[in-house]
């Protein structure tokens, strides 16, 4: 006899995260919802890339170097591996307080600051930590519901509390924080120097091509040389200008949040609690430092009683679906049952009730 055997339903915890991302490969990709911006910039490199290698670089394997094509894959290929590593994975989102830790901390927000008398507006939520011998100010997130940790901000496209947040980036699809911003500067200094190599091998391509059959006819015969030339000149400046704006943050410890807001620049002249006063440290820290794990634990397995109603168990089902066998009755012998020959017409008429002693002696 087969028994059929229902699993359970597992609920990861990916399904039920709080803020506006989307996830994929059962939690192990992690985006914002509006991707068609990185849509494009995919477009944009594979498009460039493909006309490069299938024109160009065969004709300049053959006239200079067959090291051409192969530095361009090289180049190609870690652009796109450090694109998707920013695109596809965690910046360093910060989960949000549970009903009770959210209780407890408005407790602790209410001892603090006393009641605040009805009319008036109550003083900001803000706590007071020392870096490095400065104060630093955590302020509370009322979405989230939590003190943030230093360096951290809330993004208002993803709706999350990201550590040590640098800005929402939609040419990668993603905010870039503390556990994706390595991979997204490496993405645009590899993406630069790209653009640089496939637009200076085109100028080359156009004028080798000229010296043979001329400057018009050459553009005439490769119009895709053409479309990358304009491509790659457009782009340049824009991604090379990026490269050494976070060149320049990276060399001072900064974020891109950080420098826009002031904080170290402003009127106060503020030193950076952050930066080690050298370049070579504050390189080291931001692009080689440890890089901490999530802590939203995407794929963990939530309890029944927070995934929703509980599902029948195995055992349960499985019972369920064997065949019911009847419960077995004990059989009695004719000689142990008892016989009831009597029928309603063969049964004796009551007996009248006796009369009263009193009546029987009047009646005498």
């Amino acid at each position: 006899m087969s028994v059929m055997v229902v699993r359970k339903k597992v609920t990861r915890k990916w399904e039920k995260l709080p803020g506006r991302n989307t996830f994929c490969c059962d939690g192990r990709v992690m985006m914002a919802r509006q991707k068609g911006i990185f849509y494009l910039t995919l477009f944009l490199i594979l498009g460039t890339c493909t006309l490069f290698f299938a024109f160009e670089c065969r004709y300049l394997a053959v006239q200079l170097s067959p090291a051409i094509p192969v530095f361009a894959a090289m180049l190609f290929l870690f652009s796109m591996a450090t694109l998707l590593r920013t695109s596809f994975s965690d910046p360093g989102v910060i989960p949000r307080a549970l009903p009770d830790e959210a209780a407890f901390i408005e407790m602790e927000i209410e001892a603090t600051n006393g009641a605040v008398p009805q009319g008036q507006r109550p003083p900001p939520r803000i706590k007071n930590f020392q870096i490095n011998n400065q104060i630093v100010k955590l302020k509370y997130c009322y979405t989230c519901k939590i003190f943030r940790p230093p360096r951290a901000s809330h993004c208002s496209i993803c709706d999350n509390c990201v550590e040590r947040f640098d800005h929402h980036c939609p040419w990668v699809g993603n905010c870039v924080g503390k556990r994706n911003y390595r991979y997204f500067y490496l993405f645009i200094l590899s993406l630069s120097l790209l653009t640089i190599y496939v637009f200076a091998f085109n100028i080359v391509y156009v004028a080798l091509k000229s010296l043979k059959i001329g400057f018009l006819e050459t553009l005439k015969e490769t119009p895709g040389t053409v479309l990358e030339v304009l491509i790659c000149f457009f782009t340049l400046w824009s991604v090379v200008g990026l490269t050494g704006f976070h060149t320049f943050l990276v060399a001072l410890n900064q974020t891109t949040n950080e420098d826009i807001k002031g904080s170290w620049t402003g009127k106060n002249r503020v030193q950076n609690p952050y930066s080690h006063g050298n370049i070579v440290k504050n390189c080291c820290e931001v692009l080689c430092g440890p890089l901490p794990p999530s802590v939203l634990d995407r794929r963990g397995i939530l309890p029944l009683e927070e995934s929703g109603s509980r599902p029948p168990s195995t055992q349960e089902t499985s019972s369920s679906l064997l065949p019911q066998s009847p419960v077995p009755t004990e059989q009695l012998n004719s000689s142990e049952i008892p016989e009831d020959t009597s029928t309603p017409e063969e049964m004796p008429p009551p007996e009248p009730p006796e009369p009263p002693q009193e009546a029987a002696e009047a009646e005498k």
